[in-house]
């Protein structure tokens, strides 16, 4: 932030404590509450700021402007600090709650230096039908012929099929989607990625698959437990190659020790997607279990994946969360615990207070976006329900995001 006769002026690329040069924004509207501009130069820089990894990310000054990495210029110990200093600010101004949080990398992310951990991309295509991004707040395309947040065996899947060059024509939509494959002696050449990734990709242009598949396979391990899971090429699933571990694994922590060995314990787990969550959950000693998801092809996945795995007790409900809460069948509808990962909006305050009038004794939930978090967690404090744990997951780096996992119990 600076400040230009009295108005607040949001800064781009910059750092705190730095002295800067800055070009603003158009139009500087006189009746505007702020003002927005972006680092030209860079006169004293701050000990966190590095080169840009992907020029092409940085600012417009500099060759950039694409969108995606909006962090590219700080160094993966400083964007800890920044996500880290986010969360306990929207904690304490929304939430109300003092709490100290540990931002944990992901496993890998500092040999790569924060690069090649997305397992999804999109892009549009060009006037040329090269693939492109759009630049930060313009329609203009700018085009690429790789992406550095992309994993490595995404990028093989793509060059392989000519992604970046005329695959189609102007103005159409093109999403890859590449699991990270889990083999322990896969070499990382590109004929070697290409073996371990088969088949298990997808390539869609305007959601249909051109290439590849539709349905995709990921694989996780989790508290030594390996689970197979069908998602769709078009479908959500955590970015991060490393995420569907180690989210899983925290979680399933969590609960194991609110349950405290408790035998015939029912669990709900809320937007439930493909079932991320819900298989290990029912490896606890969970008797039984509701799941509750929109997406009526991730709940179809979501059986599909419990059936695979042999795993049953689980009723995993299509609809929406707030009005399936409303129906919940007499066995069910008093959980020992819940699980939920809502979307970027956050559960909100009519789920949280169905949460808390079904008596659940505790509550785990994954945020994507702290600000939520904060508001939802105000809620379940006016409902009885106290922050027990929080840690925060550095699964976008690069990116202003974090991954915030909040756990909570009744007071």
């Amino acid at each position: 932030m600076a400040h230009l006769d009295g108005r607040v002026v949001f800064v781009r690329f910059a750092l705190p404590g730095e002295l800067v040069e800055m070009a603003l924004d158009q139009p500087q509207r006189a009746d505007a509450r702020f003002w927005t501009a972006e680092v030209t130069k860079v006169l004293e820089p701050s000990p966190l700021r590095v080169e840009p990894a992907w020029p092409q990310a940085g600012p417009l000054a500099w060759g950039g402007g694409l969108g995606g990495a909006d962090l590219v210029h700080v160094s993966l110990e400083g964007q800890h600090e920044w996500k880290r200093a986010v969360v306990e600010d929207q904690m304490r101004r929304l939430g109300h709650v003092e709490t100290d949080v540990e931002v944990v990398a992901m496993p890998g992310d500092a040999a790569l230096d924060g690069m090649h951990w997305r397992t999804r991309i999109e892009m549009v295509t060009d006037e040329r039908g090269h693939a492109s991004m759009r630049r930060r707040e313009s329609h203009v395309r700018v085009p690429i012929d790789t992406m550095p947040l992309a994993t490595q065996a995404l990028l093989a899947v793509a060059d392989t099929h000519g992604v970046w060059d005329g695959l189609a024509p102007d103005g159409h939509h093109i999403r890859v989607a590449a699991p990270q494959p889990r083999t322990e002696d896969g070499g990382t050449g590109h004929d070697a990625l290409l073996e371990a990734v088969g088949d298990n990709y997808g390539i869609l242009v305007d959601g249909a698959c051109v290439a590849g598949n539709e349905r995709l396979t990921e694989r996780t391990m989790v508290d030594g437990h390996a689970f197979d899971y069908r998602v769709e090429a078009s479908g959500f699933w955590q970015m991060h190659r490393e995420a569907p571990l180690a989210l899983p694994q925290y979680v399933l922590d969590q609960v194991r020790g609110l349950l405290q060995g408790k035998d015939g314990a029912i669990a709900w787990d809320l937007y439930s997607g493909s079932g991320l969550f819900t298989l290990p959950l029912a490896t606890l000693a969970v008797a039984r279990m509701l799941s509750v998801e929109g997406a009526p092809d991730a709940v179809r996945n979501a059986r599909h994946n419990l059936k695979a795995a042999g795993l049953h007790g689980v009723n995993a409900v299509q609809g929406d969360v707030a009005k399936s809460l409303a129906h919940v069948p007499d066995a069910l509808a008093h959980p020992d615990v819940v699980v939920l990962d809502p979307p970027r909006a956050g559960a909100k305050a009519k789920v949280c207070r169905q949460i808390a009038a079904s008596g659940a004794r505790a509550v785990v939930y994954v945020a994507c976006d702290p600000t939520s978090l904060a508001r939802d967690t105000a809620t379940l404090a006016a409902e009885g329900y106290e922050l027990r744990a929080i840690r925060a997951f550095d699964i976008y780096p690069m990116t202003h995001h974090v991954e915030t996992v909040a756990t909570f119990t009744r007071a």
